[in-house]
């Protein structure tokens, strides 16, 4: 008995080590909004060019506005504004009335183009829930898989979408993102992030963007199929012209 008594207790002390060491989902993804510009989101003004749409987004004590700037087919100038109060449009500098079929699909594009190009930051969203699945290799670097769905309140008109994040383990980056959609007949994508830039102290990545041809695909699988080739490379998503104006705290 004597003998087996160091060894408990070196099983112990390993046991409460892991235990101290095991993040939630909650502080790996904070641990990932930090490491990629934390505070800084909350009191920055961003421009950038999007698939030839300016854009402009800014926040500022849990207020938010979101710009939209395009030319449509006739060569108008459609400025659309996105806020806490809501959507309103202008088209050359003189306000129109969108119609209400519209107002959630022009709402729902614009929140999901700056959902992508400030990530991590909305992973944090008071909708979003969060789950950490495991741990995960991809190219030989170890990643926690976390799982983000959208509670029904909030979560918008996609809240049954679903999510999965690869957060590196070391520096908390997220290089990997997959999820599946049910519009336009629904499908699911999985995304791998290149040309990481700071800008201002905010991190921001383009995408290798891909698809499966299994839209009921688990998307826990899809990092050992993109590793097999196993899926088609849709399209290159790059987010371009980007200016960072930091904005006062006080």
């Amino acid at each position: 008995m004597k003998r087996l008594l160091p060894a408990l207790i070196s099983l112990l002390i390993i046991s409460c080590a892991e235990k101290e060491n095991t993040l939630s989902a909650d502080e790996i993804v904070q641990n990932a909004i930090e490491r990629s510009g934390g505070k800084l989101y909350e009191m920055a003004m961003i421009d950038y060019t999007f698939r030839g749409r300016e854009y402009k987004s800014y926040r500022k004590g849990g207020k938010f506005r979101y710009t939209r700037i395009m030319t449509d087919t006739s060569g108008n100038r459609l400025v659309d504004v996105l806020n806490n109060e809501g959507l309103n449009r202008s088209i050359n500098d003189s306000n129109v009335v969108i119609q209400d079929s519209l107002l959630l699909p022009i709402g729902n594009s614009i929140n999901s183009v700056n959902y992508f190009v400030h990530l991590p930051y909305g992973l944090m969203a008071e909708a979003a829930n969060r789950q950490l699945i495991g741990k995960d290799t991809i190219a030989g670097r170890e990643y926690y898989e976390i799982k983000v769905t959208f509670s029904e309140n909030g979560g918008g008109t996609d809240h049954e979408d679903e999510y999965l994040y690869w957060i590196d383990t070391q520096n908390f980056e997220v290089d990997y993102l997959a999820y599946n959609f049910e519009v336009n007949d629904g499908g699911v994508r999985f995304r791998k992030a290149f040309n990481h830039r700071v800008i201002e102290g905010i991190s921001f990545v383009d995408y290798e963007n891909y698809e499966y041809k299994d839209k009921e695909v688990e998307l826990t699988k899809l990092d050992s199929l993109y590793q097999e080739r196993e899926l088609d490379l849709l399209s290159i998503i790059e987010t371009k012209n980007i200016r960072v104006k930091l904005d006062s705290i006080n």
